[in-house]
């Protein structure tokens, strides 16, 4: 990639395109459709009538479910173009689980019961669906934008977190051979809302240029590295003092404590402890471990601020990274950096409410692998013209520079930017819808109502 941003934008366009195997054409012209459209995506046959689009719906029905892609050939475009990184050059990343419901479905297979929250009472609630796992490079600073980089849909036979360390495996690998990393720059830093195993894929992913940070529950316990034995008789001790997140009289004088102001968040001010770790045990992701359970050490950053936004009441943040001893101004970029992972809450919101990721009521797993990438490529389209588009402002919108454009508002003027880009797809041919099952003649294939949840039995 150069530092020519149309080129960047027509590289990758020429790079997406080789990557469609089976309805190149098709499968392109709805990718653009998705650009172009008017207005949120609410309807997949709707995008039949873009301009933009040349083909019918039915063509676009048959390369939603029989068109294919390289997903690894596409990642590699993902990854080979230009990355953000954070103010210090670092690449940071933000791993999270982004679920696609599928309610009313019973003949998709695949499905599992997705984490969700009922609105208005905030109870949480299992609903079926397919979970997608993401990967997205975040950027400095407030923003809602991300560049997607990998996309996995986690299947019933899948561990979790054995499939996150292998999906970030990869891209940390791609980063690496797209040249973006070199030996000598800061290790990449991978952050973890709770609910993973942040341990486990550090210990995974020990061999990598990575370090990982994560939020913990309130109620965990870690401990401190042993003291030294007072003779030399005896096993010695693997584990130290226990430190009870929920019990100040554990956790001791921290390592280092520090005050900074905020815009958002009032005084910010965090606490760390250094080489803490987990008390593992041979059971769930440990029960198959081979020889003595390792120790993990890592440092435990406390993070409280005055207020939130929207008059909601603050609760302390407990953060644990892999990075065993950090000094005040380490602590202080660590936890700063963990804030910008909520960013890409603000990038599945885009894809769902105006790209229409989830819009689409499609019955295979497989067609929508398909679609999600569609959407992934199309955002990414998005991200390297967000300095080439027009802003076309509505009379009550604030004037923003050109570089500062939202996701949604470099979406509108994208359609003019298209007309400058070469024409990669091909004219679509004539032709005639086929005779379809002849009137009177039932359906005899009834369709198979699948199982919602894990395979147990195949998963370790």
């Amino acid at each position: 990639m150069t530092e020519n941003p149309a080129q960047n934008l027509i590289d990758f366009r020429d790079s997406f395109y080789h990557c469609l195997e089976s309805r190149p054409d098709a499968l392109f012209e709805l990718c653009d459709a998705i650009l172009c459209s008017e207005g949120p995506v609410d309807t997949l046959v709707g995008l039949s009538q873009v301009p933009e689009h040349r083909r019918g719906y039915g063509a676009l029905y048959d390369a939603v479910n029989q068109g294919t892609l390289t997903q690894k050939q596409l990642r590699g475009a993902l990854l080979a173009a230009p990355l953000p990184r954070d103010a210090t050059g670092r690449i940071v990343l933000a791993m999270d689980i982004s679920n696609w419901l599928r309610p009313d479905a019973p003949t998709s297979s695949e499905r599992l019961f997705c984490h969700t929250y009922a609105r208005g009472s905030g109870a949480k609630q299992m609903i079926p669906g397919w979970p997608y796992s993401f990967i997205a490079a975040v950027e400095p600073g407030r923003t809602s934008w991300t560049r997607i980089l990998d996309v996995h849909r986690l299947g019933p036979a899948e561990s979790e977190t054995e499939m996150t360390a292998e999906q970030l495996r990869t891209v940390i690998e791609g980063i690496i051979a797209a040249g973006h990393w070199k030996p000598g720059d800061q290790k990449i830093l991978a952050l973890f809302d709770a609910g993973y195993n942040v341990a486990r894929i550090s210990w995974l992913l020990s061999d990598l240029p990575l370090e990982v940070i994560g939020r913990l529950r309130s109620d965990r316990v870690l401990r401190h590295d042993p003291a030294p034995a007072a003779s030399t008789s005896g096993r010695p001790a693997r584990h130290g003092k226990d430190f009870k997140l929920q019990d100040p009289d554990t956790w001791g004088a921290p390592a280092t404590a520090s005050h900074t102001e905020t815009t958002r968040y009032g005084d910010a001010a965090a606490q760390s402890w250094n080489r803490l770790h987990p008390r593992l045990a041979r059971r769930g992701a440990w029960e198959e471990h081979q020889g003595e359970l390792p120790i993990i050490p890592g440092t435990l950053i406390r993070l409280e601020v005055h207020h939130l936004p929207g008059n909601a009441k603050p609760k302390p943040l407990w953060l644990w990274t892999s990075a065993p001893d950090l000094d005040i101004a380490q602590a202080e970029r660590y936890w700063q950096s963990y804030l910008r992972r909520f960013d890409v809450e603000h990038t599945f919101r885009f894809l769902k409410q105006t790209l229409g990721w989830n819009a689409p009521q499609i019955t295979s797993p497989r067609a929508g692998e398909t679609w999600t990438w569609l959407v992934v490529a199309a955002h990414t389209q998005l991200a390297l013209a967000r300095e080439l588009t027009g802003d076309l402002r509505r009379p009550w919108e604030k004037v923003v520079e050109p570089h500062k454009l939202s996701p949604a508002r470099t979406r509108r003027g994208f359609r003019y930017l298209h007309r400058k880009l070469p024409q990669l797809a091909s004219a679509p041919k004539p032709t005639h819808p086929g005779p379809g099952r002849p009137p009177g003649h039932k359906n005899r294939r009834p369709t198979i109502i699948h199982p919602v949840g894990k395979q147990l039995s195949k998963v370790k």
